[in-house]
């Protein structure tokens, strides 16, 4: 193993408002991403603020999956943290960005307990929602 984790950190633009102001499409969505990049959910837990927005996170065996949701900008702050090698990161953030329906992005991999950070460019993505 490279890395202790794998920490990828995701700017998402232009994001569909309903489905950031959406709890309940967010909460299934996050899991869902989890269970596509082959990581074991273990706790998931979700709050919907008032007048909008959405904060999440699910808990799993290799570590966790996060959101903020800001409607009102079509934004979504994501991380998606791996432990180990066997999950790539990635393959979560790029499904959930694209069924946010985000059309600009900005993703950082940061590699975990390799001691002091370097944080590298990001990478801009255009994603499309199916």
């Amino acid at each position: 193993m490279d890395t202790m984790g794998r920490h990828v950190i995701a700017e998402l633009w232009e994001c569909d408002t309903d489905k950031l102001n959406n709890m309940e499409y967010i909460e299934q969505l996050f899991v869902n991403a989890a269970l596509e990049a082959g990581a074991e959910v273990r706790e998931v837990a979700f709050h919907k603020f008032a007048p909008q927005g959405v904060s999440g996170v699910v808990i799993i065996s290799e570590s966790h999956l996060t959101i903020h949701s800001f409607p009102e900008h079509g934004y979504a702050s994501i991380d998606v943290y791996t432990c180990g090698d066997r999950i790539d990161p990635n393959v979560a953030s790029t499904y959930i960005a694209r069924k946010l329906g985000a059309k600009n992005s900005e993703v950082i991999e940061v590699p975990r307990g390799m001691g002091p950070i370097h944080v590298g460019k990001s990478k801009k993505m255009n994603v499309y929602s199916t």
